[in-house]
């Protein structure tokens, strides 16, 4: 019996999707739950997981195809056995030793400071997020050393020498100025990058792993390569080594779906430590917050000749209640967005009004000339390029929503600088297109994807994000009905958009089932006036009702 793959909902204000990469390919043997697609939308990227266990029996839809919701994307035939075990993925001894990692050297040279660099033009501070290498370290020139966090971007610093690390003089955690030093490396031979020591490469054991461990209980010979290390240049830990003898060294279990390798290294678990549930044992999203929601107790240390010690008997009860609540440190990014937000509720007088469009219009334009757009252009056409044009017509209507207050002067933006809202692994982030009035549909939907992506690959720096002169923030992709958005200060007014919701209107004295959206203009109420933000609205309901309106102002 075999059972299709569909496309699941993507957002109430999001019909479709493009086909970014199978996970399993035919003849496949796939596990319930288990992520099998991985689908792309113009701001989020998600997983369609199997709905059932069985084999991944044809594939509808290739990689770089659009998808609708609801399209069949392949079968899997349920309870089936492939008829040849399928090859391995990556051989993960063999991957190891492609990494690349600095070779052993000799630090010899004079001491070279690592200092913070430049933030961006407004950015004086970070924090230390973590460091990459610890003290002794051997480093590669250009080498990521350390992680910085500022109020929008996290970036890395890299390593200006080939060398050894010598000192860390900003520990994780701690806020240092632009210039501040954050280490010191000793420059040395031999600092070009070489094979990476995997944990099969030593003829010896690390110290952190005893030697006697190198041999199970019954004397069976182990393949060191299998055990995955956690400590500092992935060396193998008494921890790595217990919960390797414990059992989970399926192959299976290291061929980590992306979201449950995202929790992995979100929560810096060694993999080896979580229980799975899988087939074969392989790893599930649900194991890792089980793993994270009731952690093990600590591994008993292990002896001399290789076996674990008799836990002590103490009169403790068997197992611990669960935790009824757990604290993390609020990140620096959070932080700032707390900070802005109230500072914007403190600041404007903010008011919110609100419309409703019916884009009955704009959809069918758009599923007219999609095809064509993307074959001429390369990019899909898509809602936000109609709204970023509709801003840009309605801002010139209305300038004092392109104002913002600086003192006691009003200053009137000459530009068109329009911030979009995009989901990253960091949260929302917010890149700005710029001159959105001299650029084209398809160059807006072009620079969208690619600051999408870069958001997607945490590499949006402070100069995609600072500048705007509008923000536009959509809700309806996560669902949202309505809302009051917060303005993004100094900016004077930010619009809301959110789903698509099909509703009945009355058209010319008939009832009418029609899709229609909710939009809200959250306002500073010293810079515009009622009568200005209501009209700000209208002119986008116009152009989003009429989209041949658009072409007039091009």
């Amino acid at each position: 019996m075999a059972t299709e793959i569909v496309v699941p909902a993507l957002g109430e204000s999001v019909t479709e999707a493009t086909v970014a990469k199978w996970l399993k390919q035919p003849g496949e043997a796939v596990a319930m739950d288990e992520a099998i697609v991985e689908l792309e939308t113009d701001k989020v990227t998600l997983e369609v997981n199997a709905s059932v266990a069985g084999v991944l029996e044809g594939i509808v839809a290739n990689e770089g195809d659009d998808v609708e919701v609801g399209a069949v994307l392949g079968s899997i035939a349920e309870g089936a056995a492939s008829s040849a075990p399928a090859a391995p993925k990556e051989d993960p001894p063999a991957k190891a030793a492609e990494t690349t990692e600095p070779a052993a050297v000799e630090a010899t040279g004079d001491p070279v400071e690592i200092p913070v660099p430049t933030l961006g033009e407004s950015v004086t501070e970070a924090t230390v997020a973590q460091w990459m290498k610890s003290v002794g370290d051997a480093v590669a020139q250009d080498e990521a050393i350390c992680e910085l966090e500022t109020d929008k971007v996290t970036l890395e610093v890299n390593a200006p020498v080939a060398g050894v690390l010598t000192s860390i003089a900003a520990e994780a955690d701690s806020d240092v100025g632009v210039g501040a030093i954050l280490g010191v490396i000793t420059p040395g031979s031999g600092g070009a990058a070489a094979p990476a020591k995997a944990a099969s490469s030593s003829p010896a054991p690390s110290k952190e792993a005893p030697q006697a461990a190198t041999t199970t209980a019954a004397g069976d010979s182990l393949d060191p390569s299998q055990i995955s290390g956690s400590g500092a240049g992935g060396k193998v830990t008494t921890a790595d080594l217990v919960a390797f003898l414990e059992g989970n060294t399926s192959p299976a279990a290291m061929t980590l779906p992306p979201a449950v390798a995202k929790l992995i290294a979100e929560n810096n678990l060694n993999p080896h430590q979580v229980k799975g549930t899988g087939k074969d044992g392989a790893l599930t999203k649900g194991d890792v917050l089980e793993h994270l929601k009731n952690p093990p107790s600590a591994p008993a240390p292990i002896t001399s000749t290789g076996a674990t010690s008799a836990p002590v008997a103490t009169n403790a009860p068997s197992s611990a209640a669960p935790e009824r609540e757990t604290r993390e440190k609020m990140s620096k990014m959070r932080k700032t967005i707390s900070r802005r937000l109230k500072e914007a509720q403190n600041t404007a007088a903010m008011l919110t009004t609100f419309n409703e469009i019916d884009m009955s219009a704009v959809m069918d334009a758009r599923k007219q000339y999609k095809e064509a757009f993307e074959k001429k252009h390369g990019v899909r056409l898509g809602f936000n390029s109609f709204f970023a044009k509709a801003v840009v017509q309605a801002l010139q209507d209305v300038p004092s929503v392109n104002a913002r207050i600086d003192g006691d002067d009003i200053v009137y933006n000459q530009f068109f600088d329009i911030g979009m809202a995009v989901s990253t692994p960091s949260g929302l982030m917010v890149p700005v297109i710029r001159d959105c009035d001299k650029k084209s549909f398809a160059e807006i939907e072009g620079s969208l994807g690619d600051l999408a992506k870069k958001g997607r690959d945490g590499k949006l720096g402070m100069d995609d994000m600072t500048g705007g002169s509008f923000t536009i923030t959509n809700g309806g992709v996560f669902g949202s009905l309505l809302s009051t958005p917060i303005l993004n200060m100094p900016q004077a007014a930010i619009l809301g958009l959110h789903k698509i919701e099909e509703r009945p209107i009355a058209v010319n004295g008939q009832v009418v089932v029609r899709p229609m959206m909710y939009t809200a203009l959250s306002y500073d109420h010293r810079l515009i006036d009622g009568r200005e933000a209501v009209t700000f609205l209208v002119r986008i309901k116009e152009c989003m009702e009429d989209p041949q309106r658009l072409l007039l102002s091009m």
